[in-house]
C-alpha cells in the first residue's frame, strides 16, 4: 500500500486532519516556520543581489530530521501549511530544508479543516506558488532590513532593546498624531435647543429640535444667539409645515474579515486583537464538538475578502428558510467588489456548517471560545438574510422665521436583526405619528442645553485596526503582532480600552521622524504593502522592490549616525540624595518612562519616582506643579503635595491666571487656554505668557 505523508503547521491540526484521511496517510506538524534569516546578523547580501542567508531555527533541527525519516518512506509528501503567502513561503522552506526540490511536489490548501474540503484538496494538489512565496520573503527582507539597521541606533541614542518595525512605526506614528491633535484641540461652544408642544387633544406633548431659519440650518454658537432666538419666539405661532412619511432599509452587514472581527469582537466582546486572533485559530484549528469528533468550524481567519463560496451561500439560505422563512431570506448575494488589497482570493470568516448552531456547540467550546463562535455565526447568518425596514416620519414645525423638525421611525420588519442586533438608536417619539397639518400647537416649555465640541477620541485597538486597513498599512496578519509588539516595548499602554503614547513612544517616533520620516510615513508604508501585493501576483520582481528600498534607508542611517543628537537620560545627575548611601540619585529610564535610581547599583538599589518639575505653582496650593504617570505610565500634570492637595491635569498648565475668570490656564497646541470651558478664553502662546 502506498505511503503518504501530509505536512501542517500546527500540531492541533495533525489530530482533526488525521481523523479525515485514511491510515495510509501519515501527518506531521511543523510547528511553524523551520527557517529564517538569523539573529545575529543582518542575514541578506546586500552587495550580492539581496541574497537571503536562511538558517534552521533553534531547536526545529530534531523537527527536521523526524520529518526527513518521513519523507524518506513517503511515496508522496502533501505539503499543508496555511493557504496564505506565510504558509505558502513556509511550505517552500520546507521543500528547502527536506530537499524537495527536483521531486514531484504536492502543495495542498484548504480554507475550513472539514472532511470534505481536506479530501477535497488532497485529490487537488498543485506545485509551490513562488510569487507568494517571493512576496512573503520580500516583506521578511524590508522588515529585516528596518529592524536592524534602526534599532541599534535607538539601542545607543535611548535606551538597550528598544526596537523598530517597519509597520510597528507607521501604527506608533498614527497614534502619536492623534495624541498631538487631541491636545492642541481648544472646545468650542455651542447650544442646542429643543421646545416641549402641547398638540391638541392630546396628552402626551411632542418634543421637537431647533433646526435654523427654514430650510437653512442654523448652529447656536453661543448664549446671547440663543436668547435672542428665545426673545423673538415669545411672539411666534407654531404651525405644521410639512409631514413626511417614508421607508428606509438598513442593509444587512457583510460577513466577517480579520479587520472586521477583531473590530467587533473589541467593542462587542471586548477582546483585545490578539485574543481574538488566538480563539479564531483554535476554532479554525479544531475542536472536539460533541456528536461530531474534532473539526474545524470556522474557516481561515486571515482575510480580506467577503466573498462566501457557493455552497456555504445555498447552505445558508436554505437553513434561513427552513428556520426563519422564505421572507427572511435574501434575494441575492449580499457581497460587495472587494479591493485589490484581497488576500489570495480566500473566503470571508464563516462557519464551516450553518447547522452547527451556537446553542448545539456551546457545551463543547469554552465561555470564550463559545462567545466568539456566536459572534461568527450570527454575522454570517445575517448576511444571508433581507434588509431590515423602518416607517418614518418627520414634521417640519415653524414658528415665524424659525424651523424645528420632529420626527420617529418604528421597525417594521426586522430581518437580518431577527439573529443579529446592532446598539442602532430608533428615534420613537410617538406623539409624532398623531400629527395631520391642522394639529394646533402651543409650546409649553423650551429646554436650551450648553455644549462643547469634543476632541477626536483615542485610538482604541478595534479603531487603530479600523484605521490601519483604510490606509493600507499591513494586511490580516499583521494587525494583531503589531499592535502586541508597540504594547509589549510600552511605546503605549492601554487604559479602558484606549491607547495612549508613552514617554518612550514619544521619544522613539520623534527620533524615527526626523531620521527617517519614509519609514513612519503612512502613504510611503501602504504603497509598499501595494507593491507586495503586485509581487503576490507576479507583475513586480520582488528583488527590485528589496534593491529599491535598501540603499535610500542605509543613507537615512549613516546620515542619523552623525548627526542625530543623543537623547541619553540615563545618567542625568540630580539634586535628590539618596535616603540609603547619600549619593546624588541619578535619572533612569524604565518600562514606565524615567524614574530615581542610586548609581551605586548593584551595591544600593534604591529608587524613587522622578517628579520633574514644570516652574508652574499649583493653583489649589501653591506648591510646584510636577509631571506624574498613571500606573500603567500615562502622563499628567499633579500637585508635589499629593495626596494632601488633589490638583491633577491631563493638559500641561501655565503661570499666567486666566484674565477672564481668574482661573488656571493650560497649553493647546500653538495656544493657551482657559482650563474652565465655560470660561472659553483662549490666545496665542508666547514665550512672555508662560514665564507670568
Amino acid at each position: 500500500m502506498a505511503k503518504y505523508l501530509v505536512i501542517v503547521e500546527s500540531p492541533a491540526k495533525v489530530k482533526t486532519i488525521k481523523k479525515f484521511l485514511g491510515s495510509n496517510y501519515e501527518v506531521m506538524a511543523s510547528n511553524g516556520h523551520v527557517r529564517d534569516l538569523p539573529k545575529s546578523q543582518l542575514g541578506i547580501d546586500v552587495e550580492h543581489g539581496y541574497e537571503p542567508k536562511y538558517i534552521t531555527i533553534r531547536g526545529k533541527g530534531e523537527i527536521l530530521a523526524k520529518l526527513r525519516k518521513e519523507v524518506k518512506k513517503a511515496d508522496k509528501v502533501f505539503l499543508a501549511t496555511d493557504p496564505d503567502r506565510e504558509g505558502e513561503a513556509i511550505s517552500w522552506h520546507l521543500a528547502q530544508a527536506l530537499k524537495l526540490e527536483g521531486k514531484d511536489i504536492h502543495r495542498i490548501t484548504f480554507n475550513e479543516i472539514t472532511k470534505n474540503a481536506v479530501k477535497a484538496s488532497i485529490k487537488q494538489p498543485r506545485g509551490i506558488n513562488q510569487d507568494l512565496v517571493n512576496a512573503q520573503q520580500a516583506r521578511r527582507m524590508l522588515d529585516r532590513m528596518v529592524g536592524y539597521r534602526i534599532s541599534p541606533l535607538l539601542w545607543e541614542k535611548v535606551k538597550r532593546g528598544l526596537s523598530a518595525g517597519r509597520v510597528q512605526s507607521a501604527a506608533l506614528r498614527i497614534i502619536c498624531d492623534r495624541e498631538e491633535e487631541i491636545a492642541a484641540f481648544i472646545p468650542k461652544e455651542y447650544w442646542t435647543l429643543d421646545v416641549h408642544l402641547q398638540v391638541d387633544g392630546e396628552k402626551k406633548p411632542l418634543d421637537a429640535k431647533f433646526y435654523g431659519e427654514g430650510d437653512k440650518k442654523v448652529a447656536i454658537e453661543n448664549k446671547e444667539q440663543l436668547d435672542g432666538i428665545l426673545k423673538e419666539l415669545e411672539q411666534e405661532t407654531f404651525q405644521i409645515k410639512e409631514i413626511r412619511k417614508g421607508e428606509r432599509t438598513k442593509k444587512a452587514p457583510l460577513p466577517f474579515t480579520t479587520s472586521t472581527l477583531q473590530q467587533e469582537a473589541a467593542n462587542v466582546l471586548n477582546f483585545s486583537t490578539q485574543k481574538t486572533m488566538r480563539l479564531a485559530q483554535q476554532l479554525y484549528e479544531g475542536v472536539d464538538i460533541k456528536g461530531e469528533g474534532t473539526i474545524g468550524i470556522i474557516t481561515y481567519l486571515r482575510t480580506d475578502s467577503t466573498r462566501i463560496a457557493e455552497e456555504a451561500d445555498a447552505s445558508a439560505r436554505n437553513f434561513i428558510r427552513e428556520n426563519y422563512g422564505e421572507e427572511y431570506t435574501a434575494v441575492e448575494e449580499n457581497d460587495k467588489k472587494n479591493t485589490a488589497k484581497i488576500q489570495d482570493a480566500h473566503e470571508a470568516i464563516r462557519p464551516t456548517n450553518i447547522a452547527l448552531t451556537p446553542v448545539k456547540v456551546k457545551e463543547s467550546l469554552s465561555r470564550d471560545q463559545f462567545r466568539l463562535y456566536q459572534l461568527i455565526w450570527k454575522r454570517f447568518t445575517a448576511s444571508r438574510m433581507q434588509n431590515a425596514r423602518y416607517e418614518t416620519i418627520q414634521a417640519k414645525i415653524d414658528a415665524g422665521k424659525y424651523r424645528f423638525t420632529s420626527s420617529a421611525s418604528k421597525l417594521v420588519f426586522d430581518g437580518f436583526m431577527a439573529v443579529y442586533m446592532d446598539d442602532e438608536k430608533v428615534e420613537n417619539n410617538a406623539a409624532v405619528r398623531k400629527l395631520t397639518k391642522e394639529s394646533v400647537l402651543k409650546p409649553e416649555s423650551f429646554d436650551p442645553k450648553q455644549h462643547f465640541t469634543q476632541p477626536p477620541a483615542h485610538y482604541t485597538e478595534a479603531s487603530l485596526v479600523r484605521e490601519l486597513e483604510e490606509l493600507g498599512i499591513g494586511r490580516p496578519s499583521t494587525y494583531a503582532p503589531t499592535i502586541t509588539t508597540i504594547l509589549a516595548r510600552r511605546y503605549i499602554i492601554k487604559e479602558n480600552k484606549n491607547l495612549y503614547v508613552t514617554e518612550l513612544g514619544e521619544v522613539v517616533n520623534n527620533i524615527m521622524k526626523q531620521s527617517f520620516s519614509s519609514i513612519v510615513d503612512v502613504t510611503f508604508t501602504a504603497n509598499l504593502e501595494s507593491l507586495l501585493d503586485m509581487v503576490a501576483v507576479g507583475s513586480v520582481n520582488w528583488k527590485t522592490v528589496v534593491s529599491n528600498f535598501y540603499p535610500d534607508l542605509d543613507e537615512a542611517v549613516k546620515k542619523a549616525e552623525e548627526e542625530l543628537a543623543e537623547v541619553k537620560v540615563e545618567d542625568e545627575v540630580t539634586d535628590v540624595i539618596c535616603d540609603l548611601c547619600g549619593r546624588n540619585m541619578v535619572v533612569k529610564y524604565g518600562p514606565h518612562g524615567k524614574f530615581l535610581a542610586c548609581p551605586g547599583f548593584p551595591e544600593c538599589r534604591n529608587t524613587k519616582p522622578y517628579l520633574e518639575k514644570i516652574g508652574v505653582p499649583c493653583p489649589q496650593c501653591g506648591k510646584e506643579i510636577v509631571i506624574k504617570k498613571t500606573k500603567k505610565g500615562r502622563r499628567y500634570y499633579g500637585c508635589e503635595n499629593n495626596p494632601e492637595c488633589s490638583f491633577m491635569s491631563w493638559a500641561k498648565p501655565v503661570s499666567k491666571k486666566c484674565p477672564q475668570c481668574g482661573g488656571y490656564m493650560v497649553e493647546k497646541g500653538n495656544k493657551i487656554v482657559c482650563a474652565d470651558e465655560n470660561c472659553g478664553y483662549v490666545e496665542n502662546k508666547t514665550e512672555k505668557n508662560e514665564e507670568k
